[in-house]
């Protein structure tokens, strides 16, 4: 890697490939010859072959030109395949030690509109102040109702966690019901694929709005097995009606809305179960401060000595723009040609 912030290629090796202008150019001087002394113009003046053949040969001009035209083309691409680069950002290393698997409930009782815009909006909104923070800790995102979805593995590149934030909703999942027991199993199987040396922890974002035999034991099983377990609750208890997804109220069988509201006593246990704290959303950061420094209290990350990587500007979109605005006239319509006399 060069040391210094100049100008140069990221993979020089597809200059090599701008050779091949140097055989098309041969190929095409010998070919044009070889058409302006071939077998067809003893049978008829070149004037004629047109009407013979149905085709009409390029005068050299013509030729030339088209080959000046992709080489151009040609000549951009490589240099695009190059990769052209200047300037730089130093950035030292580091080793993340700790891992935080959230679990959101989407279930539908997270449409409830007691807390504003709603449970599962305020719930996007503290992963997304989790996110911004930039903390040393690697997170993955897992959402689950009846069935739990990975919807991001461990991971340092929050970028991608923002983006799929917004698309998470209480229409990921047909079948009413929640399953927590299945969300923890993916979240414990996220955080066996990392270094033993990690700090774990796994933040449970819900309403507490179910009922699932043998929880806790599972949360103290966790808890031996070195995951601590942070909930936090979103709703109030006064709740609210929840939504149907076709409109209107969820209907018990009696025909009644679903009345639903935040269960934080069920919460507050599986927190104790889990060798973590319990929290209630709201709009301040203290919350988002308390997760994080439980996340990395037992963590062991470190810079990698003195070591720093450079993470270069690439260029080599400005040859693809250009690029791709020569090739446009290629693909418009041939204009329709009307019959003499129609």
């Amino acid at each position: 890697m060069p040391d210094s912030g100049g100008f140069h290629f990221a993979q020089p090796l597809w200059l090599w490939a701008l050779l091949a202008l140097l055989p098309v150019a041969l190929w095409l001087a010998f070919t044009t010859i070889r058409v302006q002394r071939g077998p067809i113009h003893r049978y008829a003046d070149p004037h004629l072959l047109p009407h013979l053949t149905g085709t009409r040969d390029l005068s050299s001009g013509e030729r030339w030109g088209q080959f000046i035209r992709w080489s151009l083309l040609w000549l951009l691409g490589v240099l695009a395949l190059a990769g052209p680069r200047w300037d730089f950002t130093d950035m030292r290393l580091f080793r993340p030690g700790s891992d935080l698997v959230i679990l959101l409930d989407i279930s539908r009782s997270m449409q409830v509109a007691d807390v504003q815009p709603s449970r599962l909006g305020r719930a996007r909104q503290e992963i997304f102040d989790l996110v911004e923070r930039k903390a040393p800790v690697r997170i993955g995102l897992i959402a689950f109702a009846s069935t739990a979805h990975v919807i991001s593995p461990l991971t340092e590149d929050t970028n991608s966690l923002r983006m799929a934030l917004p698309s998470l909703s209480t229409d990921l999942v047909r079948l009413q019901g929640i399953r927590v027991n299945a969300a923890l199993e993916r979240a414990q199987q996220l955080l066996e694929g990392q270094p033993d040396d990690s700090s774990r922890s796994i933040l449970l974002i819900s309403d507490g709005d179910f009922d699932e035999p043998g929880l806790e034991s599972r949360v103290q099983e966790l808890a031996r097995s070195g995951a601590r377990l942070i909930v936090l609750g979103v709703g109030t208890e006064e709740g609210g009606q929840v939504p149907a997804a076709e409109g209107g109220w969820l209907l018990d069988r009696a025909r009644n809305p679903i009345h639903s509201s935040l269960h934080e006593d069920l919460l507050r246990r599986l927190a104790e179960a889990g060798n973590g704290i319990y929290l209630q959303a709201d709009f301040r950061d203290d919350d988002s401060t308390r997760i994080l420094k439980l996340a990395v209290e037992r963590s062991k990350a470190q810079e990698v000595g003195d070591e720093q990587t450079r993470v270069w500007n690439e260029r080599f979109y400005l040859l693809v723009l250009p690029l791709l605005l020569l090739l446009l006239p290629r693909y418009r319509a041939n204009p329709v040609r009307r019959r003499a006399g129609a």
